[in-house]
């Protein structure tokens, strides 16, 4: 490292954070965009799908806490390379499921999602972990609604082309296509991320901006890895009240993201009668939305923050507002003109996007020593959702016909979340961790500066 002008190496890595979460939750809706045409040539039910959908999300929460402990013990670049050429293969192989019977094709479906979401089990808590180590506190916010905006941007970008190749060519096509992207991107992975004290390009300048205000330069340190997970850590986040209201909120929040991953593209096409063709291109202003909301968002708490006002109040404020307004999902069982369903989905997708800052928090509040295993607790919580949201709505579906009380429901869980963060969050502040007493009883106090809600 030289010192000079400061480089922005960090921003290179935050475009990589962006892309690779682009090309996750693209592989995460290969399902969605493909549903309707692969239940039709299945011949699968409402609630088979419903299963087929929450397939992923079995795997993936169980998958949270070894993989934020695999992202302490061995660091983020190798763990999160490895989990994107694994998923990547995995949903490759999803294209090849109609070479088989119904009954053995529903089976194959389902475990090739499950092995993609044990796979993808990592990515965020890594997400979190690089953020944490080359973001300073106050510049976390916005760096983690880039990245996690890009669950949007994967729908803008890649739902009108999956509708096309699913119209054009069937669906197959849809998740070999996407695969060899994804297995492509794990070389690139490779040979640009690094961290910040090892990386070839950053300046002594950057590197003294990162780590005197917040960054945890030495998170990938060789000769400081995690021994295994630290179940009393474990324990006593599940008992601060603050991080309980946290989780909750992220499950609720997960719940209207897992409805537009999942049966969105099957309800404009089922419900509003469009073809895949149009859904697909349909499902991308919502989403255009969503990004712009998710961006919004962190650079709004972000500027509160340097206004001087408290972190409670910078990271509840814009999340409040906007799952109240994500709330207006209702609204679309009330009008039949095509253009206003599309405008409250859009309208809701914003404010989900606005108050989606989840992980800001776990970036501000996990301690150094278990940065990814906070993490992986924290989308554990978050992605029971992914479980719950797609058979409950396909139950729904199934028992009255029609998407109407699914709706209800997505709108609920926007509620819900902003009773948490209005109730049982309380203020947003410091995480205290206690060695277990086998440690000798010292107290560590996290890198916890700033938890954000």
């Amino acid at each position: 490292m030289q010192s000079s002008k400061p480089t922005h190496v960090r921003y290179l890595i935050l475009l990589m954070l962006f892309l690779v979460t682009t090309i996750n939750y693209a592989d995460r809706a290969t399902i969605a965009i493909a549903g309707s045409s692969l239940q039709k040539d299945l011949g699968i039910d409402a609630v088979t799908l419903g299963y087929i959908f929450s397939a992923f999300g079995w795997a993936y929460v169980a998958g949270q806490i070894p993989g934020g402990w695999l992202l302490d013990r061995f660091g983020s670049k190798k763990v999160y390379a490895l989990s994107i050429f694994t998923w990547s293969l995995f949903t490759v192989l999803q294209g090849f499921v109609g070479e088989f019977g119904m009954s053995t094709a529903v089976v194959a479906l389902f475990m090739l999602r499950f092995l993609v979401g044990l796979a993808e089990a990592p990515s965020f808590p890594g997400n979190a972990r690089i953020v944490a180590a080359w973001f300073p506190t106050a510049e976390r916010g916005t760096a983690s609604a880039i990245f996690n905006s890009a669950q949007y941007f994967a729908t803008v970008l890649f739902a009108p082309l999956m509708g096309w190749i699913v119209y054009s060519f069937g669906w197959e096509h849809v998740f070999i296509v996407m695969g060899i992207l994804g297995i492509v991107f794990s070389l690139v992975w490779l040979k640009v991320i690094y961290s910040p004290r090892e990386h070839p390009r950053v300046n002594e300048a950057e590197f003294k901006h990162i780590a005197d205000n917040g960054g945890m330069v030495d998170m990938d340190q060789k000769g400081k890895k995690s021994d295994g997970p630290k179940w009393d850590y474990i324990r006593q986040l599940l008992t601060n009240r603050m991080m309980l209201g946290v989780y909750l909120g992220q499950y609720c929040i997960n719940g209207i993201t897992y409805f537009f991953l999942t049966w969105f593209p099957v309800y404009l096409v089922q419900e509003r009668g469009m073809t895949i063709l149009k859904a697909g291109f349909i499902a991308s202003l919502p989403a255009i939305c969503g990004f712009i909301g998710g961006v919004l968002g962190g650079v709004i708490s972000d500027y509160l923050l340097r206004k001087g006002h408290s972190l409670t109040f910078a990271r509840k404020a814009p999340i409040i507002a906007g799952l109240l307004v994500s709330s207006s999902i209702v609204a679309c069982n009330y009008v039949e003109v095509e253009w206003m369903v599309v405008g409250f989905m859009a309208l809701a997708f914003f404010g989900k996007g606005v108050g989606a800052l989840g992980w800001a928090v776990v970036s501000d509040t996990s301690p150094k020593q278990i940065a990814g295993l906070s993490g992986g607790l924290f989308n554990t919580f978050g992605n029971i959702a992914s479980i719950t949201t797609p058979i409950v709505i396909g139950y729904i579906i199934s028992s009255t016909g029609s998407f109407k009380w699914a709706l209800v429901f997505v709108g609920a869980n926007a509620l819900v979340a902003v009773f948490s963060y209005l109730v049982i969050v309380g203020p947003i502040k410091r995480v205290v961790l206690k060695e277990p007493p086998a440690k000798g009883g010292n107290e560590v106090t996290g890198n916890l500066s700033q938890a954000h809600s």
